[in-house]
């Protein structure tokens, strides 16, 4: 019988990876959504429950990184904050969180490398340094963007109705984040230099 060279699976099997790796992506862009209902129709508890469950989920797929970091000092705040105000709590999660990958992204440019060619280099590992600017600008730009994201997330959440809470943190915060990552992939080719072939 032939002995296989390919390594197991970390993390389990690869149909419940992509099982949990859905569910995890689901409630990430559902969260809004299940604060509306839940706030309105479920147990006050369940609410504030729902980024600890995201946080399960991707740690659950043995992500341990930046991100997650961020993940959990974001769940711990959402259950401080559930002591004091169960209804201001899960509205705070998209602030958090984006306040949270602001700074990973501002630090990253004060000890480097710059997260975006950090990024960059897992799909493009050769890379060349001549690239290294024009990431580190695209670092500052998202770093400015996320405080922006986290600016208007906090109006909503101090100033809004919790369906302007709703539209913003489950639609139009999306459309904004998704508009500035499809802008710069487009844009990247023209101001990332080539290593000549």
């Amino acid at each position: 019988m032939p002995c296989s060279t390919t390594p197991p699976e970390v993390g389990g099997p690869r149909p419940a990876r992509r099982l949990l790796a859905a569910a995890s992506g689901l409630l990430g862009l559902a969260y809004p959504f299940a604060v509306l209902a839940g706030l309105r129709f479920l147990p006050g508890w369940v609410v504030p429950v729902l980024p600890v469950l995201l946080l399960a989920l991707r740690l659950a797929l043995r992500r341990r990184g930046p991100t997650e970091a961020v993940l959990a000092a974001a769940a711990v705040a959402v259950l401080v904050l559930d002591l004091v105000d169960p209804a201001l709590a899960p509205r705070a999660w998209p602030v958090l969180v984006s306040l949270g990958m602001a700074g990973l992204f501002a630090a990253s440019l004060r000890w480097g490398p710059p997260m975006v060619e950090r990024i960059a280099r897992l799909a493009e590992p050769g890379l060349p340094d001549a690239a290294r600017p024009y990431l580190r600008r695209v670092t500052a730009v998202w770093v400015a963007v996320l405080v922006g994201n986290a600016t208007i997330a906090g109006w909503t959440v101090f100033y809004g109705s919790l369906e302007e809470w709703t539209i913003y943190n489950g639609f139009i915060s999306y459309l904004l984040l998704g508009s500035v990552f499809a802008g710069e992939m487009l844009v990247r080719p023209s101001f990332s230099p080539r290593q000549p072939v």
